[in-house]
């Protein structure tokens, strides 16, 4: 019979010591590239939106004069409208084709994996390839798009990314499209979390497909759903790139969003106090939709 001794406090203290180590070895590594590469360059944004600053000459500071004359610019409202309009048409309409698509590629259907497959590689394509991909679709003389909708007794289509009206519906429907099979993913994966009998005992009792969604499925994919809203309201707000590939920003300011002021006020006029300041203002925003999100979420469990 073997009899285990006891480790002694210091082999204890060494034990505990050495595990420490190996978690901040794993740690450390990200923890770096977080502090360097994010929370320096955040904190330096912060303090440059009171300053006056064009990478050349000795920084200035000149407090609130930055806000001042965001208050007082009508770019600046106007991308914030745009970053709004954005927000409002992408949020909602992605949550729910993504919830749809993969409730739909839950069941077992012949060809299920090629269809999650399709439906998640837009997400993985190169983003430039995917916007001049839409513009084609979406050309008015020459796109599918208008030409099929020629052939259904629709005279005078949209004009899509050179109408100031429909522009923004055009981002709006490439961003849910590219977009939509990441989340379908993140949405399957609480989907199968369900237990089936939930779904059995709603059957046995006469209850329809409507009422089984509405009572079991929505309910239990509640935490999924609230991390997607987080996530697709944060990746709205944004949103820079399909939007300066695609239009620009045209035609005129219709699809001018706060990223590209930012970028252009930044990188291409050098005034990077400003920058910062409008940039500050977007995290402001996010970060107050955010908590709102958190304390609605704790309610609703409440």
């Amino acid at each position: 019979m073997t009899v285990t001794l006891p480790a002694s406090p210091r082999t204890q203290v060494g034990r505990r010591r050495s595990n420490t180590w190996v978690g901040w070895s794993f740690i450390l590594p990200n923890f770096l590239g977080f502090a360097v590469l994010t929370l320096v360059p955040v904190i330096a944004s912060l303090a440059l939106a009171f300053l006056d600053w064009d990478s050349y000459s000795t920084p200035r500071w000149v407090g609130l004069a930055n806000f001042e004359r965001m208050i007082h610019n009508d770019t600046f409202w106007t991308a914030l409208r745009n970053t709004a309009y954005y927000a409002v048409g992408h949020v909602p309409l992605t949550l729910c084709a993504a919830l749809g698509f993969a409730v739909l590629l839950n069941q077992r259907l012949r060809g299920v994996r090629f269809f999650r497959t399709a439906l998640f590689f837009p997400y993985i394509t190169s983003l430039v390839a995917v916007a001049v991909v839409w513009n084609m679709l979406l050309s008015p003389e020459l796109g599918p798009v208008n030409q099929f909708l020629r052939a259904i007794g629709i005279d005078h289509p949209p004009g899509w990314t050179t109408s100031t009206t429909w522009a923004m519906p055009a981002v709006i429907l490439a961003s849910v499209w590219r977009d939509l099979g990441y989340y379908m993913i993140l949405y399957l994966a609480g989907l199968q979390t369900i237990p089936g009998e939930l779904y059995e005992a709603a059957q046995v009792d006469g209850a329809s497909g409507w009422q089984r969604f509405w009572n079991i499925t929505v309910p239990s994919l509640r935490p999924t759903t609230f991390f997607v809203l987080i996530m697709l309201t944060i990746s709205s707000f944004k949103v820079f790139d399909l939007v300066q590939v695609m239009t620009e920003g045209g035609p005129g300011r219709s699809t001018l969003v706060l990223s590209q002021v930012i970028f252009r006020e930044g990188i291409t006029q050098g005034r990077f106090g400003y920058s910062s300041a409008v940039s500050m203002v977007l995290f402001v925003i996010v970060l107050t939709i955010t908590v709102v999100q958190f304390q609605w979420q704790r309610r609703s469990e409440r």
